[in-house]
């Protein structure tokens, strides 16, 4: 017999060695990558030196958000927030950490704000950061902001500095705030989609745009009211801060042209007019003007100062204070899911773990819960909101704090704590329900496709494919009925109102936070630091410390991040010149995405459409 191996046999010896070559050549590329970045990491100084004198400059690119969400570690390296190129995002919690040290830091004397890549964020965020500031501002420090170009968000910041710079070339818009959108009937009926759409609250717009081609009086109504509301916030800060009128913000479009006239066309002397900005300043200029003000740098030719983000690092390596007694922290971001979602975002599940987690530790003598959140799942957010209760049960005080927005199912977790801050601009309210199924029998048809059989019953045979009978449809909406009874009840029976009264200001209509305080619908206006206290003192706390409590990571995910994250500073910047088309694409993919996670088991959603402003 041949000692030769058989041909099946060499064949699969082939396959093995490939493999295992191909295993081979992916390790080691895997090894000596990590080998050669940690080579770098280790030979780089990474002390930060602060100079005495020093400005922090914070420079805010990306968006300001309560809890980041959870990406793929390449993907955060790719896209660090170091880049400035505005994809990433800060935590809220850590701009105000970095500004109130260094209120108290002798080494720095100012703060630079430089937002030329700040994204939208919540004029409720945009107020604690400003708070921060003013602060700042009490120990004597200035506060210099700079930027080619103003929007809305970047000034509101801005106002809160002593000087503002602007490029000669640049401008401010402010242009107030609005609220439109797409609607599909037309478009449906053309294509012969029923949308069957079960709700309760005259104010619940979420499903207007498959019922209707324009906005509903209704809606306007409150949307007018709302904008008005939150404008005046706004606008009071600004004009409170600049010593100008409120009506000097924004102008009708006679009198943006007379102004414009004044300045020779030119929007920067415009500015310089109308107050709204104090030096027009290059880059150079800037460059100079703050040399004069805080010293040259040792090295470089830059002025002395020291970025948010080395600043940060240094900050954080101070030693934490060990103290028993704890007011835990929990964030409930995004829209409320069912199940396990990940950090960044709200799932019936998980969140609900983390606050089993406050109520297991012994250390943990209070509970804040973050909520910013227009809502979603009705099913989740009474898991959530029974985690709640069970906290309160053990015995541990639990405050609310809303951000930008807790309507919807945001208020319904909210409901039972046993006391709720708002900041005035936060978007609250919402109490109500909706359903919305949508068949395909009529499109289907008109394509000579039809659906037909049997079943045991009408629910066996409910599909997409048919219509809804009378009878079903119903039933579905009785049910929504019952799940806006048990919303106003729950209101009811926390705020201790009567259904009538949650009724008239329920309706799924949205309030800002300072009408939600005189609706009675919270406690108390106040941000995170207020709702803090509070807690500690319900709990009967004088010593504290304060701890978030989040998902916590593996040491495998651990591992990867801080490798990736050694290595982020070495690798090209990205690039966010995305073209109109990809961005109406990534809106698009952002809107199904939200809907395709609306996985509520019994069809219910406590959600806000509003609260996007």
């Amino acid at each position: 017999m041949s000692a030769k191996p058989s041909l099946i046999k060499r064949i699969f010896q082939l396959i093995w060695k490939s493999i295992n070559g191909f295993r081979k050549l992916v390790l080691n590329l895997f090894f000596f990558g990590f080998l050669a970045m940690l080579i770098v990491a280790v030979s780089v100084d990474n002390d930060v030196q602060v100079e005495s004198g020093s400005a922090l400059v914070l420079d805010l690119a990306g968006s300001v958000v309560e809890q980041k969400r959870q990406v793929d570690p390449i993907e955060a390296a790719m896209k660090s927030s170091k880049n400035n190129d505005g994809s990433g995002e800060i935590l809220l919690a850590d701009i105000l950490n970095v500004i109130d040290n260094a209120a108290a830091d002798e080494r720095i004397s100012a703060i630079v704000l430089d937002m030329g890549h700040l994204r939208w964020t919540g004029i409720s965020k945009l107020q604690s950061i400003g708070d921060a500031l003013t602060r700042f501002k009490a120990t004597g420090k200035p506060i210099m902001a700079t930027a080619n170009w103003y929007g809305q968000n970047q000034y509101f910041l801005a106002s809160f500095a002593d000087t503002i710079y602007l490029n000669p070339q640049g401008s401010v818009e402010l242009n107030g705030l609005s609220r439109y959108r797409q609607y599909y009937k037309s478009a449906l009926d053309k294509l012969k989609i029923n949308a069957h759409i079960f709700r309760v609250g005259t104010f619940k717009s979420a499903v207007e745009p498959y019922i209707r081609d324009d906005m509903s009086p209704a809606a306007k109504k409150a949307n007018t009211e709302l904008l008005n509301d939150i404008w005046a916030s706004y606008a009071a800060t600004v004009s409170s801060n600049r010593n100008i009128k409120p009506e000097q913000l924004v102008l009708d479009a006679e009198d943006y042209l007379r102004e414009l006239d004044k300045a020779d066309g030119k929007s920067a002397d415009m500015a310089i007019n109308m107050h709204w900005v104090d030096e027009l300043a290059s880059a150079e200029a800037f460059r100079l003007d703050m040399i004069d003000t805080v010293g040259k740098a040792a090295e470089g030719n830059s002025y002395k100062q020291v970025s948010l983000y080395d600043y940060q690092s240094l900050i954080s390596t101070q030693p934490d204070l060990f103290i028993d007694d704890t007011v835990g922290i929990i964030v409930a971001k995004g829209t409320i899911l069912n199940g396990n979602q990940p950090a960044g975002q709200i799932g019936g599940e998980s969140t609900s773990q983390l606050l089993r987690k406050a109520r297991f530790d012994d250390k943990v003598k209070a509970v804040v819960l973050r909520v910013d959140s227009p809502g979603g799942s009705a099913f989740a957010s009474e898991q959530i909101r029974q985690e709640v209760l069970a906290l309160k049960t053990a015995g541990k005080p639990v405050v609310v704090s809303m951000g930008s927005y807790a309507a919807s199912g945001g208020y319904w977790i909210s409901a039972s704590a046993d006391y709720i801050y708002a900041t005035p601009t936060t978007l609250t309210g919402s109490i109500g329900i909706f359903g919305m199924i949508t068949t395909f029998e009529d499109s289907l048809s008109s394509l000579g496709i039809h659906t037909d059989g049997v079943a045991t019953s009408q629910w066996a045979g409910i599909s997409v494919a048919k219509g809804l009978t009378p009878e079903i449809k119903s039933v579905i909406q009785r049910h929504i009925e019952r799940g806006y009874h048990d919303f106003i009840s729950l209101v009811a029976k926390e705020r201790d109102m009567s259904l009538e009264d949650v009724d008239s200001i329920a309706q799924g209509r949205v309030w800002s936070g300072r009408k939600a305080l005189k609706l009675g619908l919270i406690d108390e206006l106040g941000d995170l630091d207020n709702a803090v206290a509070k807690a500690a003192e319900m709990a009967g706390l004088e010593d504290f410390d304060s701890q978030i409590i989040e998902q916590e990571l593996s040491p495998q995910e651990m591992f990867i991040q801080e490798m990736f994250a050694s290595a982020a500073a070495y690798l090209p910047q990205s690039s966010m010149d995305n073209s109109i088309i990809e961005q109406v694409l990534t809106q698009w993919s952002g809107v199904i995405e939200e809907f395709n996670g609306f996985d509520d088991p019994n069809g219910m959603y406590l959600f806000c459409d509003n609260c996007t402003l």
